[in-house]
């Protein structure tokens, strides 16, 4: 019974002496190496199956700190290898039995490696949240809480009013997303919109109304960036990351 397996990172075009790997570890610890085929090399390293394997990784990834240190590992080898061109990233916790599977993968999705790296080549992630606040939006804000003076009905017509004015806030933020979101795909390439994830993780009170990810050319990085910059939305606050390396837009060669 096997008792490792080959993590993979990226995949990018060209042969293994292409890529410099001098010096890059993984999520293990080893060193991190090349397997070609189909003209294409994925970088990957070896890991033992009992961490790294199905059943270690459905324990693990349960594990919040094991998950973060894992995957901060696995953004900084794609991250390194991204700075020598375009890659294809791979998702957290692509795990092959052995080299030859990944052998097998170059070659059977080749086309659909090829075309991704094509529409990524010289082109950088940029993310943007675009958070909503509902007070501001209402109009109420800073203005203080009588409730404790009201009857239990003026408490409830409140109750109902302050309910319909957040439905009316909301729908204004949503508005000003479509907005930003059809403004910002005028500066990029491609672009998405996605969830837009738990609160709780965020520490955020106020409405992230546009999660949206960005595909740019790196020379007009600069141009998107003050594209975000020159939004002046009453209520609405931005906020950009990135350049990242181009995780959402992998298409149809990481399925």
């Amino acid at each position: 019974m096997p008792t490792e397996g080959v993590w993979a990172y990226a995949v990018v075009d060209g042969d293994a002496a292409e890529v410099d790997l001098v010096g890059l570890h993984g999520v293990s610890g080893q060193p991190v190496r090349a397997v070609t085929g189909a003209g294409l090399t994925a970088v990957v390293e070896t890991v033992g199956l009992d961490e790294y394997g199905e059943d270690g990784l459905r324990r693990n990834l349960e594990d919040l700190d094991w998950l973060a240190r894992t995957a901060r590992a696995h953004d900084a080898v794609i991250a390194a290898v991204a700075r020598s061109g375009a890659v294809v990233p791979m998702r957290l916790a692509t795990v092959y039995l052995d080299d030859d599977r990944v052998r097998e993968l170059l070659e059977s999705r080749c086309d659909d490696f090829r075309a991704t790296l094509a529409h990524v080549t010289a082109r950088a992630e940029i993310g943007v949240k675009a958070y909503a606040d509902p007070r501001a939006l209402r109009g109420e804000a800073d203005q203080p809480d009588h409730s404790e003076k009201m009857s239990g009905t003026a408490y409830l017509m409140r109750r109902r009013r302050a309910l319909a004015a957040d439905d009316d806030a909301f729908r204004i933020a949503a508005g000003h997303a479509e907005t930003i979101h059809a403004l910002l795909m005028r500066h990029a390439v491609d672009g998405k919109r996605k969830p837009a994830g738990d609160r709780r993780l965020s520490g955020r009170t106020d409405w992230t109304v546009l999660n949206g990810t960005y595909l740019v050319d790196t020379a007009k990085l600069d141009d998107f960036k003050a594209a975000v910059a020159a939004v002046d939305t009453p209520g609405i606050q931005l906020e950009i990351t990135g350049p990242w390396p181009p995780y959402s837009f992998t298409g149809e060669a990481v399925r």
